[in-house]
């Protein structure tokens, strides 16, 4: 990373603003100007998020604004209502509390004597997500929005379900936020208020993981908000941007496909993270993107922004399989639209002696598959975040669980990128089941790298609104759709698709043990073939990643992150540890200790279905001279074939001394998942 220091322009930074929204409450800001911008105004740009400007974002902040500012534009980085220093109780996503407190915001940003009455909005996860919503809701003020590791559709590709599936993501996206929510403001902003506020903090923001799963299927819940229900209402410009890696790719694809404004897509190897601190890497010059996006759409300046392909993404070279990678190699392409119209399809068989031509004859035979709890293992993160090895592993660890299909040895070098689609007729033994489908590239030495995977619950093969049990011995037919990717296979290596009934701790496990009867022949696999045009391809550069300098932070405790996989054979206990411990870091500019610990354990044990756990404990804490606060938050999933259980505890402390103590116990009927 090049920290910039010498900017178009100086930057003036208002540590604190408040933002008036229509029901009285105060929204927190903290304002990047350009130096001059109140006699000669400048669009703005605004990220709206629960994250904590004052210290948990603060790095972020200060490198990414500054940097925007320093080329011209008000930068308002503003913490959602009940969140950070911002008034009121945060109590889910996306409400439509926090939609209007948006429309506010910008109509506010847009009436200051320093804007010019244009404002453009970023944002990566929540921000991204919002971004799209707001724009949805057309106001005036809003001019053109970047999107990063976002979704269109809040069920169909969220940290919640997959395919149907319940992802353990839930559990650990919603422990993330029960602690975020107990923290509270700080006093140097709002004074002698932040008790009163942290304690309302505490006693509303609730347990949100009980919401998340009373909605088991795509209901209202999951379609309020979800922009792809009417793409249509987006009439701003739109750059789209995620990461091999990250849980949000497919969106790209979709948000390309289907809106009808000016529109680009980035993706890159990257996990959960702004691709100018992207890794895996190569990290690129985001920031020097995102001026070019702000340029051409906020200020007319044609910096040939809406000249770019519409899609731009990294081509991943075959490497062996690891869970991190400083870098993946690999190549940039593009296209010149989405979905290319000279695409082709290879398409194989499933075949008892493997993946065959498609032009082949297969007898019609059944292989049949019940695998081990213990396929998932090694599967990485859904959502990688590249802060713990949190990327699959060698596969062999897995395939000895599954029903694996490979290819003869490629004759010449293969190139894919889409989503690679398996067309499977099955029966299953029991009502209610799941399939989860890998595709893998076998080197030479058979170590097997997973490429993508996809996972479909079974009830849902109609569709995501309305499920429906399985008929046990009937045959059916589905299409699983893995995740889109860009993927070049050398000469010699083989292709792997590997179905299996469970993928824990990725996904949660049907009720009861399910044996699939896979039917031979008349299921296949197919895969989006894109040619080679290194012509054009090699015209796609990035400049080197730039920002400025972040503040100074001194790290007192250390950190630690791990993945451990433990097998006790004496129980048959297998359990999947994650370490995510920042240790404790001094922000020296705020006079600021803050602490930040996170454990979470998956387990199973042999292949007992009602053994399944997921557990996340947390720390949070903030100290400044005789001012110490700290909050631990504790939960836990298990489930029963009928039921999900849930626990969960919240302890609030001032110094010794416990101030709050909640706990909570909901036992939630499963609705075929």
């Amino acid at each position: 990373m090049n920290f910039v220091t010498d900017l178009p322009h100086n930057v003036r930074i208002i540590e604190h603003s408040w933002i008036p929204v229509r029901d009285g409450a105060r929204l927190a800001a903290r304002i990047f100007l350009p130096e001059g911008a109140e006699r000669d105004p400048v669009p703005a740009v605004l990220e709206y998020i629960p994250y904590r400007k004052r210290d948990n974002t603060r790095a972020r902040d200060n490198m990414s604004a500054t940097y925007v500012a320093g080329h011209g534009y008000a930068y308002v980085r503003v913490d959602l209502r009940g969140s950070g220093d911002s008034e009121g109780v945060l109590r889910d996503e996306y409400l439509e509390q926090e939609i209007q407190d948006g429309l506010d915001v910008l109509e506010w940003i847009a009436a200051q004597d320093w804007c010019d009455g244009g404002v453009g909005v970023i944002g990566i996860s929540w921000g991204g997500f919002n971004g799209l919503q707001l724009a949805a809701r057309r106001p005036t003020e809003l001019k053109a929005v970047i999107t990063a590791s976002s979704s269109d559709d809040r069920y169909l590709d969220d940290v919640h379900y997959m395919g149907g599936c319940l992802l353990t993501d839930n559990l650990s996206w919603a422990s993330t936020m029960f602690a975020y929510n107990s923290c509270p403001p700080d006093p140097a902003i709002v004074g002698d208020a932040w008790r009163r506020m942290w304690m309302e903090r505490l006693e509303g923001s609730g347990l949100w993981l009980e919401t998340w799963l009373r909605h088991q299927h795509r209901d209202a819940y999951w379609r309020r908000e979800s922009v792809a229900e009417d793409y249509s209402a987006i009439a701003v410009p739109v750059m789209a941007v995620s990461g091999w890696a990250d849980g949000y790719s497919n969106s790209v694809f979709r948000l390309l496909e289907n809106l009808n404004v000016p529109r680009t897509g980035l993706v890159g190897p990257w996990g959960h993270r702004y691709p100018h601190q992207g890794v895996p890497g190569p990290a690129i010059g985001f920031l020097q993107e995102e001026i070019r996006w702000w340029d051409q759409w906020l200020k007319g300046i044609d910096r040939g922004a809406d000249k770019d392909p519409m899609l731009r993404a990294w081509m991943l070279h075959s490497v062996p399989p690891t869970a991190f990678y400083e870098t993946r190699p690999g190549r940039w392409i593009c296209e010149p639209t989405w979905p290319p119209p000279d695409f082709r399809c290879r398409e194989y068989k499933l075949a008892p002696a493997g993946l065959v031509d498609a032009k082949e004859d297969v007898e019609p035979t059944v292989m049949t598959i019940q695998s081990p709890l213990t396929v998932g293992l090694f599967a990485g993160k859904w959502c990688s975040y590249s802060w713990t090895p949190d990327l699959p592993h060698d596969q062999r660890q897995e395939d000895g669980g599954a029903l694996t299909f490979d290819s003869e040895p490629l004759a010449e070098e293969l190139e894919i990128l889409g989503a690679p689609v398996l067309d499977i007729e099955f029966s299953s033994t029991q009502p209610v089941g799941m399939m989860a489908v890998r595709l893998s590239d076998v080197a030479p030495d058979d170590k097997a790298t997973r490429i993508t995977y996809g996972l479909l619950n079974l009830t849902h093969r109609n569709g995501h609104d309305h499920p429906q049990p399985l008929k046990p011995g009937k045959r059916y037919r589905v299409q699983v759709k893995l995740n889109d990717v860009a993927q070049s296979f050398p000469a010699g290596h083989r292709l792997r698709v590997a179905i299996s009934t469970s993928y824990w701790p990725l996904a949660w496990a049907p009720p009861e043990p399910v044996r699939l009867a896979i039917c031979m022949g008349s299921s296949t696999f197919s895969l989006p073939v894109r040619p080679r045009r290194d012509e054009v391809d090699e015209a796609i550069t990035f400049e080197p990643p730039e920002a400025a300098p972040p503040p100074q932070v001194e790290q007192i405790e250390p950190t630690h992150h791990t993945w451990r996989v433990t097998r006790d054979l004496a129980t048959d206990e297998s359990t999947l540890e994650v370490v995510k411990d920042e240790g404790v870091y001094r922000i020296h500019e705020i006079d600021l200790n803050v602490t930040d610990r996170v454990w979470e354990w998956y387990t199973s044990r042999a292949d007992d279905f009602d053994s399944l756990e997921g557990k996340v404990y947390s720390i949070r804490g903030f100290k400044r001279g005789d001012w110490s606060v700290e909050t631990h938050g504790t939960t836990v999933l298990r489930a029963s074939p009928t039921h999900f259980h849930l626990h969960a505890q919240l302890d609030a402390y001032e110094g010794d001394q416990r101030v709050f103590s909640k706990n909570w116990d909901h036992r939630i009927p499963r609705e075929l998942v």
